[in-house]
């Protein structure tokens, strides 16, 4: 399942037409606060879909039943781009436990790439409901291997993936290989260059929130 929630006529889109403008671009830190709320806005439409329950709640005043979520979700973000999404689904899913992996392109001579996974640090898994952040789904690859490992470290009842720009190409690898989980997309692009990069997209999101990075 996808859902693009540019579909729809939302502030969601104009903070992700701010991202992928050169003028708005050299504020880091509006960069940073545009992924958290798009974080935010899909953390409030994700939320529909998860299990609730009835519980009393004692006010000053007497007794009010309130739904309120079955059970906290295990937040997942790869680094270092994701952590401003991330950021932004955890100020809603405030109680969540976190998981945080290091995936990334390592570029080789020829201008071909590996992914390489060096760190992963997680919750218990099993039977939970886990929240992916990665701000740029562009080839799916480093997406794919992140949640194979999840899976090595327990089975989780649902994989939710949220990225502020995706490509079609990359949806399309992520549903190939792992069918159930669910895509939730502030924008999706069809466009893929040779190196990788989505198009129009909005370049290196880990570098347009931290600055540029030496590649080793």
């Amino acid at each position: 399942m996808v859902i693009n929630l540019s579909e729809n006529y939302s502030l969601l889109s104009n903070w992700v037409g701010e991202l992928r403008d050169v003028n708005v671009q050299n504020d880091r830190m509006r960069f940073r606060r545009n992924l958290e709320r798009i974080g935010e806005a899909i953390a409030y439409e994700l939320s529909k879909t998860l299990e609730w329950e009835e519980k009393e709640i004692t006010t000053p005043l007497g007794i009010s039943p309130c739904k309120v979520l079955k059970e906290q979700p295990v937040l997942a973000t790869i680094l270092r781009a994701g952590l401003p999404l991330h950021q932004g689904l955890l100020n809603y899913f405030d109680k969540a436990d976190n998981a945080f992996i290091s995936a990334y392109r390592k570029h080789n001579p020829d201008g071909s790439f590996d992914i390489s996974l060096d760190y992963v640090s997680c919750p218990a898994l099993e039977n939970r409901v886990v929240i992916i952040s990665d701000p740029m789904l562009a080839t799916g690859a480093s997406l794919v291997k992140t949640i194979q490992f999840l899976r090595e470290e327990g089975h989780p009842s649902e994989i939710h993936v949220v990225a502020a720009i995706a490509c079609t190409v990359g949806i399309e690898f992520v549903h190939r290989t792992e069918p159930n989980v669910k895509l939730w997309c502030g924008a999706i692009d069809d466009e893929l260059t040779a190196k990788g990069y989505i198009v129009p997209g909005l370049g290196d999101a880990g570098d347009l929130a931290f600055g540029v990075k030496v590649q080793m």
